[in-house]
């Protein structure tokens, strides 16, 4: 716990209104207090070296999933979709124990760190031992992950996952799916459970969040939605996977005669504490009933360009005035510039123009995408980032050695980092006050990647 002011100086900062120069803002107990442009440095203030940007929430992720990051993309049928990918991930789950759950999740969350994130939404569906059997504590696995988010340093907002069905009309799990499968009683224990457990591992300044979260409309039933909703918080947010594939749409329309997010809309009603993650294929009134609502939709683009899953239709989202944030979902890619640049090229493919994602009080792109993702970050993982007085002092430092960082005038600094950058240029990353990232390195990170290197070759290639 931070209980004095420190202050920080830097040349140039992304404020919420956009970028300022000679920036100095105070920290007090994980909370920024003061900040103040075209200042001049004070004797005690620590020197940040390079641009700094608030970090945001990646609000999308299956921590397990990044260890068979790489290893599906070996084509075995011809009609090799998202469907084959499931049934890899389902032999790949059984093989985990809560132990390397904690392992896979500490080097990812690091990795996320690295990457700038400061806040994750973890969509946690992995809740029991292989074959279905309980743990003792039914919170095991949630528990191991929030041992992880405790030893990485980021904050964690936990959406244990409702999951009791294979498909829409309330059918039997399949084989793949017995460590997922709760009904609505014991999904509200786990969820009682969690709560409790995250008042044990939360660290400082209430970093760690909770929500609710139901797999997908084929996952669940309208009266198990509604019984939750009724037992639990009416202020925490609401996740779910929806409209990710084509074939998810056909079946929810075989089943109801309505499409998923339009049946979601007329029987459940949406609201600005939703996240509708993917939300890819939509017709017109889908879209602006989002849109409408202000609910966010999770959009993981590097996840469902592999996959295959579509493209999503930002440009009218955003014509609508929708609110989205960004996930790295299944971890092929730990990157916000990856991320935000895959969403907009995949508009410029389909549309065939430069350009697409913008506002006219902003033209640029990069910094439009940025804040985008940062403020629908927020608000899915219910969190408050971002450089201004009263948000948690989360930030990051750029590497101003790069020359498109360095050299770069403020109005193009986006711009060039987004879209003209591979590597990795976050050198310093700051969760709550405390420095995690320092000259691109972590603590644990040593440790942590030779423990995740055993968790592969045990669960991938014994």
């Amino acid at each position: 716990m931070q209980d004095i002011s420190q202050g920080y100086f830097v040349e140039r900062a992304l404020l919420p209104n956009g970028w300022a120069d000679n920036v100095r803002f105070t920290v007090q107990d994980g909370y920024i207090n003061t900040i103040v442009s075209d200042s001049e440095k004070q004797y005690e203030d620590i020197l940040l070296s390079g641009p700094v940007l608030p970090t945001i929430a990646n609000l999308h992720s299956h921590a397990f999933q990044r260890v068979m990051a790489g290893v599906a993309e070996v084509s075995l049928d011809p009609n090799d979709s998202f469907w084959s990918w499931r049934d890899l991930m389902y032999k790949v789950v059984q093989k985990l124990t809560p132990n390397d759950a904690r392992v896979i999740a500490t080097y990812l969350y690091i990795e996320m760190l690295k990457a700038g994130y400061s806040q994750v939404g973890e969509f946690h569906y992995l809740h029991h031992a292989q074959g279905g059997q309980a743990y003792d504590q039914p919170a095991e696995m949630a528990m191991q992950l929030l041992q992880a988010a405790d030893v990485s340093g980021i904050g964690l907002t936990l959406l244990p996952v409702l999951y009791s069905h294979s498909g829409f009309g309330a059918q039997m799990p399949n084989a793949g799916q017995t460590r997922f499968i709760n009904t609505s009683d014991s999904y509200l224990n786990l969820h009682r459970n969690c709560e409790k457990a995250i008042l044990n591992y939360g660290r400082q300044n209430d970093i760690h969040k909770l929500g609710i979260c139901f797999h997908s409309l084929r996952a669940v039933t309208k009266n198990q939605i509604e019984t939750v909703l009724e037992s639990l918080s009416a202020t925490i947010p609401i996740h779910i996977h929806i409209a990710e594939q084509q074939k998810e749409v056909q079946d929810c329309l075989n089943w109801s005669g309505l499409r998923p997010v339009q049946w979601l809309h007329n029987e459940i009603g949406l609201t600005e504490r939703w996240c509708l993650v993917h939300a890819t294929h939509l017709d017109a009134h889908e879209l602006n009933a989002i849109a409408s609502s202000q609910a966010v939709a999770g959009l993981c683009p590097t996840t469902e360009a592999n996959l295959g899953d579509g493209i999503f239709p930002a440009v009218a989202y955003e014509k609508a005035k929708g609110r989205w944030g960004i996930g790295s979902d299944s971890h092929v890619s730990l990157s916000i510039v990856e991320e935000l640049r895959t969403l907009e090229y995949s508009q410029r493919l389909r549309d065939q123009q430069r350009n697409r994602l913008y506002q006219a009080t902003q033209n640029h792109v990069g910094d439009h995408l940025f804040q985008q993702a940062l403020l629908g970050g927020n608000q899915a993982c219910d969190v408050a980032l971002g450089l201004a007085v009263g948000h948690r002092a989360d930030f990051m430092v750029l590497d101003s050695k790069h020359p498109f960082i360095g050299a770069s005038e403020n109005k193009d600094l986006l711009n060039r980092w987004i879209f003209s950058c591979n590597e990795n240029l976050i050198k310093d990353v700051f969760v709550a006050g405390r420095q995690i990232i320092q000259n691109f390195h972590h603590e644990h990170e040593e440790s942590s990647r030779e423990a995740f290197m055993r968790v592969i070759k045990k669960v991938i290639y014994d």
